[in-house]
């Protein structure tokens, strides 16, 4: 320790340049080399000297990271991995108040006895270090320098109040994430530094907060150790921290290392505490805002003249205490730990039988423990490392290749790509050892690009969780009182400088729903400011669209394109309804009322197209007396309405009345009043809509899908939501009123009391099996009565060349009148009922009395229903359910209403042989039989008008 050059300690508290004069005093002399304490503040120091000198004479050693160019003049280091032996002109050691940490003391506490420039030798750090530095340390010149800034105290605050440009202090992992959390949803993100963290990922997370991306900082006590960052605050979330073997609280000089860091050149700083920290007290804060702290009195030590001659011989010379009253003997550090595991182990004792062997295993032991799992599993590894280096002398290369690519994976979340980073931190150590691979460079190349790829993922990692960047962008913006600027693409989405806040749905905002608290606030703000000038240019765009851009819905919603812009409510008239537009307040009165004027003229003309028969009613003046009131009862059921419910009316028509009423196009039908043209699937739609909203419902009945002649009918469905939909439910099924009126025409010409069958043409324009339709013809009135015959054949069919019957181009077809209102009469939906072959024609392809596939068991059978009118009870009955009974033909009529007997007689006998379908052309229909109920209905309604 004998002193040979200039020897000078640069004493003082933070922020008072001392290792920026050690940069200075470096470069003044021809070579250097500078040991700090951290591998990124190395990184950071080696770059200055790099931009100052270039990078062919600089080196950067630490135990990760091996950069040396040929010539290098100037070397970097952290304290742990200064090469010794150098005989640089210059030294220096940071921090070197670090002699007294547990952990890594003695590494300082050797750099401070052995380590020297030939001409010149500095020791920077607190001012707690004069003591022991100047007994230790012959002939040494202190140098005492005073912080640029001021450093005060502020007390405690809640996270949500602190200032921005805040750095938030924890000590634990779950700590340091919680409070990055709180940081991203009420400030839009924090960055994160934690001595866990490979460089690269500190780096970028400090760049993340340097270039003001973020305004908050969370950190352990890693960013006490001469990190240079622009702080205006430091905020400890907690006193105590775990030192690697018990919880204590945290040392006043502690504290100052950190607090330290607000305040950077001549800004002054502030510290204080927040979330469960108590107040500091009086005497720590005074210790902390004038530098007075209790003077380091003992440094740790560790025995630097090591014995290679056995194992033993080596824990021995390790294990040797101190001469001097002011060195303490370290505490057993990772690496004496892993040399005494591995001496138990008799396979590791019979390979260090050398002074080599004892040194390389040495070596080997002080590989850092990066992974922290266990001490045994750290061991086990080191054990694999010596017995290979011991056997081979190299690591082998598929070993290592193993280790590498299973390292090299950068899916995972943020622990999972933490402990992968640990885990290369040890390969990228090994592959800086001299000798221990094969490739040196390129390992060194390999373990690097891992890392780095692992940092950057990592990096992202946090980011994604810890950072809004949309938030953080928005606020600052705000803060310099920018225009903000804002777009809305074409699906509506609605971004601010870049960054996706929400939706414009029409004319309202909808905003990100992962934003909550302030964020909320701060995105609702930035957004409606620049969406002003959108919600004008949108609702002029929407004034001047046509109206095939804009539709209602079934419950009453308007809606332009897939957006919705306002809904419906009840008017003064039910062919009047009112539009209600939705509009947020932000975009202001003009635009609301240019949209409720769009919507209001879109529904009149909408209800003036589909409903233009009822309005020609209303316009109509030469209605009058009678068919003027049944027209305007037509115009309030918007053009249907049940025959029963109006009957009475009806019967006071006089025949000159319902022509006139015929030309405004209201048909006067068996069971239904209604207007043809109003039965088609828009205006039907519309028709459910009004008289929902006229009758007050919460829940409005949907329109059947169009095209289908019969629904089913849900029991719960009430009556008049079946009539308003232009329907009539009849047994399980409900049938369009239109072909229930042609099904009424058909049935009124046959014998309904003698019984009927159900003709080709029934099933046909209903689209129902002959079950289906006996089901329908019972919710009719009707008795169905099933029975079974024998199939025959008809000899007459003419058979197509295909093979299926040829329907006689004679055949009855619909009306022209009910085609021209109808959808059509075979809706896909029913197609496998009306493509089912009937009997007949399955017979026709059968020769009688032979069942198919050639069974000869006996002839086959086929199912047919007779029906019959239900008779006085189940007519009274139908009165009174709102039903109409079927009336007679105009020829005649049966006393009190009930029908005659024909010509046809009672029920056929089955044996020989009942109406069967053909496909040849039907016979000219007999006289229609005057005892017929339907005609017995109507001309008994005559009589009594």
């Amino acid at each position: 320790m004998a002193q040979r050059s200039r020897i000078a300690a640069i004493l003082g508290p933070t922020n008072t340049g001392k290792t920026h004069y050690a940069i200075e005093r470096m470069l003044a002399h021809k070579t250097g080399i500078i040991g700090l304490p951290l591998r990124l503040l190395a990184r950071e120091v080696y770059d200055k000297i790099v931009m100052a000198r270039g990078p062919s004479v600089v080196a950067l050693v630490t135990g990760e990271e091996r950069i040396v160019p040929p010539r290098a003049k100037y070397w970097v280091c952290t304290v742990e991995a200064m090469p010794e032996g150098m005989g640089t002109d210059f030294a220096a050691i940071d921090e070197i108040q670090l002699c007294a940490d547990p952990e890594r003391g003695h590494v300082f506490t050797d750099r401070l006895l052995r380590m020297r420039g030939t001409s010149e030798t500095l020791f920077m750090g607190s001012d707690t270090m004069r003591g022991p530095i100047g007994a230790l340390v012959p002939g040494v010149e202190f140098l005492r320098r005073d912080r640029m800034s001021q450093l005060t105290y502020t007390g405690s605050k809640k996270i949500s109040r602190l200032q921005s440009r805040s750095a938030i202090v924890g000590f634990s992992v779950d700590n340091v994430y919680a409070i990055a959390e709180l940081l991203r949803r009420q400030k839009g993100g924090a960055a994160v530094v934690m001595g866990a963290l490979s460089p690269r990922t500190r780096n970028a997370q400090v760049e993340l907060y340097q270039n003001g991306e973020v305004d908050y900082l969370v950190a352990t006590d890693a960013i006490g150790m001469g990190l240079n960052l622009d702080i205006d605050h430091v905020a400890f979330s907690s006193l105590t921290k775990f030192d690697g073997r018990r919880m204590r609280p945290l040392a006043p000089n502690e504290l100052a290392q950190i607090a330290g860091r607000a305040g950077r050149g001549m800004s002054n700083g502030t510290f204080g505490v927040t979330g469960e920290a108590p107040p500091l007290s009086e005497d720590v804060v005074d210790a902390i805002c004038n530098h007075r702290f209790t003077p380091i009195k003992k440094l740790n030590w560790r025995n630097a003249d090591l014995s290679f001659g056995t194992i033993d011989a080596l824990i021995h010379s390790l294990e040797a205490s101190p001469k001097n009253e002011l060195l303490v003997k370290a505490r057993e550090a990772d690496d004496l730990m892993a040399l005494k595991a591995l001496s138990n182990q008799a396979e590791v004792r019979a390979r260090a039988s050398s002074a080599p062997s004892v040194k390389l295993l040495w070596d080997v032991c002080r590989v850092p423990d990066f992974r922290g799992i266990s001490h045994a599993e750290h061991a086990s590894l080191l054990d694999v490392i010596y017995g290979h280096l011991h056997e081979r002398g190299t690591l082998p290369e598929d070993f290592v290749a193993r280790q590498v690519k299973r390292l090299d994976r950068t899916d995972g979340d943020i622990d999972t790509l933490s402990k992968r980073l640990s885990y290369i931190r040890t390969w990228t150590y090994v592959a800086q050892r001299n000798g221990w691979v094969s490739d040196e460079m390129h390992w060194r190349d390999t373990t690097r690009a891992v890392e780095d790829r692992l940092s950057d993922a990592l990096h992202e990692r946090l980011t994604q969780r810890f950072v809004d960047r949309r938030t953080s962008v928005l606020l600052r913006r705000l803060k310099q009182k920018e225009a903000l600027l804002a777009e809305v693409n074409d699906k509506g989405e609605v971004t601010v400088e870049g960054e996706f806040v929400g939706k414009l749905e029409g004319f309202r905002f909808r905003q990100d729903k992962d934003a909550t608290g302030q964020e909320a606030k701060t995105l609702k703000a930035a957004s409606v400011q620049a969406l002003q000038p959108h919600f004008h240019l949108r609702a002029d765009r929407f004034y001047n669209a046509p109206d095939t851009e804009i539709d209602f819905t079934e419950q009453g919603g308007l809606m332009w394109g897939d957006q919705a812009v306002g809904k419906l409510e009840k008017g003064d008239d039910p062919l009047k309804p009112r539009a209600v537009a939705f509009v947020d307040d932000e975009a202001g009165p003009d635009v609301a009322q240019k949209v409720q004027r769009r919507l209001q003229h879109f529904i009149d003309r909408k209800v003036a197209s589909l409903f233009e028969p009822l309005l020609n009613i209303q316009r109509d003046e030469t209605l009058t007396g009678l068919a003027k009131g049944f027209g305007y009862r037509m115009v309030e059921a918007m053009g249907v309405v049940a025959r029963a419910d109006v009957a009475d009316d009806v019967k006071a028509l006089d025949q000159d009345a319902r022509g006139t009423l015929r030309k405004h196009g209201i048909r006067f039908g068996q069971f239904t009043i209604f207007t043809p043209l109003l039965l088609k699937p828009a205006p039907t739609r519309l028709r459910l809509v009004l008289w929902s909203l006229n009758n007050g419902l919460d829940v409005f009945p949907e329109a059947p899908p169009p095209g289908l002649v019969t629904v089913p009918a849900q029991a719960d469905t009430p009556a008049e939501h079946h009539t308003v939909s232009g329907y009539r439910a009849a047994g399980a099924r409900a049938i369009r009123i239109d072909m229930l009126e042609r099904l009424a025409d058909m049935v009124r010409s046959e014998n309904s009391r003698a019984g009927f069958e159900a003709t080709a043409d029934m099933l046909s324009i209903t689209g129902l099996t002959l079950d289906q339709f006996a089901d329908l013809m019972g919710g009719l009135g009707y008795r169905a009565e099933k029975g079974e015959r024998a199939k025959v054949k008809a000899v007459d069919a003419v058979v197509s060349t295909d093979g299926s019957p040829e329907v006689d181009a004679d055949a009855p077809v619909m009306d022209v009148a009910a085609e021209a209102d109808a959808a059509p009469a075979q809706p896909e939906a029913d197609a496998s009922a009306t493509q089912e072959p009937t009997p007949e024609f399955e017979a026709a392809e059968t020769p009688t009395g032979e069942a198919p596939d050639g069974d000869t068991g006996g002839p086959e059978m086929e199912v047919f229903y007779t029906f019959t009118w239900g008779g006085n009870q189940k007519r009274g009955n139908a009165r009174r359910d709102g039903q109409n009974a079927p009336r007679g033909d105009h020829k005649g009529k049966g006393g009190k209403g009930k029908p005659k007997g024909g010509k046809r007689g009672g029920p056929r006998d089955n044996a020989q042989g009942g109406r069967k379908f053909e496909a040849r052309p039907p016979k000219k229909e007999k006289a229609i039989d005057p005892d017929n109920p339907f005609a017995a209905a109507l001309m008994g309604l005559k009589d009594k008008g």
